[in-house]
């Protein structure tokens, strides 16, 4: 599970010069390079715990529809891939890595802990005849969940029906009576201060991982020495640390948050971020003289430094609710009127995505010589496909662990079930077994010239997580009488996709740093992280698309619902396996413009 904002730039340095390294150390590395793996490891411990549950969070607890369930989560990890570019900028001119290593963690655990205080689940309703009816969960005459309603005195089932109409079923299975799509809506009552209070939470995690994330890595990095062959094995035995992070929390939080409440699962993401500032903040001496505080930076300006950052926790918060409060768009006006009905976050990245890559490579035509250009020229087209790859890998947090919540049979050879938010741990665990493999893969194919170019990977890996959504659509042909799938076609789908993953993951900065003009690196860096930002937002609204009713946090016809995620897993699988193949037919095309670079 490597995101793309774990990977730093470890391939442009020279890599001919000896390196006589007299340090303690720890498997032919540093021996620093231990403590920073541990902390990155609790760090994305804390991280990935917190997003297996944020949609069920969402959805379940504060019972909110799909649509915004999915408009939230999108908004927050569109947000999470842009404060790292600004958390790198203060670390490198005022506060140093170190520092803002220590900062970041204590924020996001605190974001963490936050969401632990929800308060009681939200009071779900139904409205029909102008009457709000307050809504009961409860078992059904097949021990399945049920939501109930009372009219006219009677306990009444919700059944919904394929046209979008909901019948009122008595108790004996028959409808008591059909209410049509237009005239029935249910929603839920909310408590306004837990609600603020969740939004004041995802806003510090937002702010605290733009201090952690880059400068974590930025350490690292100031381990070896210019030159130092070590680099590239460094960085892959630090980006194991994030897997195997993930990997257990992903199966431990969500098994929390089901069997003691959702502030068990935060709680332990919570601690997980302890454990991570702890490591730095008591090192012992161990990492003295790594990202320290820069030699220019004059006057100390950390309180202010973070005094100011606290108080910028406001502008996501905005965003977020901004988000929350947008208000559907309208059938029938196209993508423009659905572009003016996006909340200011996606207006604003949008934006800045279309206008700003057009400029740079305008910049880039005049100030800069044909091969520049033309180098600049294929790095954008590869971050546009890159936004594409993402957009559709990172359902995993969403649209597919709603999925896996209502149209999976979780059962694991019918000896015990797992929970839909630990579904996720399949793409850490298939990273952890694959990444060995792969790499050994590429170094074979290149000893003998026979690796792919950059272009062909990023083809690849978009023609790879296509694939990986029609296998589960083929899985839904097979689902059973009550429209649940088996859990390996979900795992089947985390293993194309960690396959695919693992043929863009890696390339992505390094391609940047090479490719682009050296006076603008830092720029397309932002660039490269805007893309990321977009990927993430357009992820949330792909999950819209396949929002299914629900009332109450629950489906009320599963029928519907596998239909609806079949058809949708359909459409983007088979437009990714299209997308891809036309950037192999482009490939030739780019690798002439990139002029040597791989």
């Amino acid at each position: 599970m490597w995101g793309v904002s774990d990977l730093v730039d470890i391939a442009a340095e020279p890599r001919d010069l000896p390196i006589i390294d007299t340090r303690p150390q720890w498997f032919g590395h540093p021996a620093q390079l231990a403590r920073l793996f541990t902390t990155e490891l609790w760090e994305r411990f804390g991280f990935y715990g917190m997003r297996a549950l944020l949609v069920l969070y969402l959805t379940q607890h504060f019972i909110f529809n799909d649509r915004v369930g999915s408009g939230m989560y999108g908004a927050y990890m569109s947000l999470v891939y842009l404060t790292p570019f600004i958390g790198g900028l203060l670390a490198d001119r005022y506060l140093g890595s170190k520092r803002a290593v220590k900062f970041g963690a204590l924020v996001m655990s605190a974001g963490y802990l936050m969401l632990c205080f929800g308060g009681d689940t939200a009071q779900p309703f139904a409205t029909f005849d102008g009457v709000r009816h307050p809504v009961t969960i409860a078992a059904t005459a097949d021990g399945s969940d049920g939501q109930f309603v009372t009219d006219a005195g009677q306990r009444l089932q919700i059944k919904g029906r394929d046209d979008g109409a909901v019948d009122l079923l008595a108790a004996d299975g028959t409808p008591a009576r059909t209410i049509p799509k237009a005239e029935f809506s249910s929603d839920a009552v909310r408590s306004p201060f837990y609600v603020a209070l969740m939004l004041v939470a995802l806003s510090l995690i937002v702010i605290g991982n733009g201090f952690f994330k880059p400068n974590i890595s930025t350490m690292v990095g100031s381990l070896y020495a210019k030159g130092d062959q070590r680099r590239d094995a460094g960085f892959t035995i630090f980006y194991m640390g994030i897997n195997l992070g993930s990997l257990g929390s992903q199966i431990l939080c969500p098994f929390l948050a089901v069997a003691f409440g959702w502030w068990a699962g935060f709680g332990l993401a919570a601690l997980g971020m302890l454990v991570a500032w702890a490591l730095i903040q008591f090192d012992g001496g161990r990492l003295a003289g790594y990202g320290e505080v820069p030699a220019a930076a004059g006057p100390d300006r950390s309180r202010l430094i973070y005094l100011l950052s606290i108080a910028a926790v406001v502008v996501p918060w905005l965003l977020f609710s901004n988000t929350l409060d947008a208000p559907a768009p309208v059938e029938g006006q196209g993508i423009a009127g659905y572009l003016l009905a996006l909340p200011v976050l996606g207006k604003a990245l949008f934006l800045t995505f279309i206008v700003g890559l057009p400029a740079i490579l305008v910049w880039s035509y005049r100030a800069g010589s044909k091969a520049e250009f033309q180098m600049m020229l294929a790095a954008m087209v590869l971050i546009v496909f890159n936004v594409t790859f993402w957009t559709l890998f990172e359902q995993a947090g969403s649209s597919l662990t709603l999925f896996a919540d209502r149209n999976t049979n979780l059962s694991v050879f019918g000896l015990f079930s797992i929970s839909a938010g630990q579904t996720q741990f399949f793409n850490a665990l298939f990273i952890v077994l694959l990444a060995p493999l792969f790499s050994a893969m590429w170094t074979r194919l290149a000893a003998r010239g026979l690796e792919p170019g950059i272009p062909v990977k990023f083809g690849i890996a978009l023609i790879g997580v296509g694939l990986g959504f029609l296998f589960l659509v083929l899985g839904t042909t097979f689902a059973g009488p009550d429209y649940k799938v088996g859990l390996w076609w979900l795992a089947g789908l985390y293993l194309i996709h960690s396959m695919a993953e693992l043929c863009i993951s890696p390339v992505g900065l390094s391609m940047i740093t090479k490719l682009s003009i050296a006076r603008i690196v830092g720029m397309m860096m932002g660039v490269w992280f805007l893309s990321i930002s977009v990927a993430q937002y357009v992820g949330g609204i792909v999950a819209q698309v396949a929002s299914v009713e629900t009332v109450g946090g629950e489906v009320t016809n599963l029928s519907v619902s596998l239909a609806t995620y079949a058809g949708v897993f359909q459409t983007i699988g088979i437009a990714s396996a299209i997308i891809g193949g036309v950037l192999l037919l482009l490939s030739p095309f780019l690798k002439r413009w990139m002029h040597g670079v791989r």
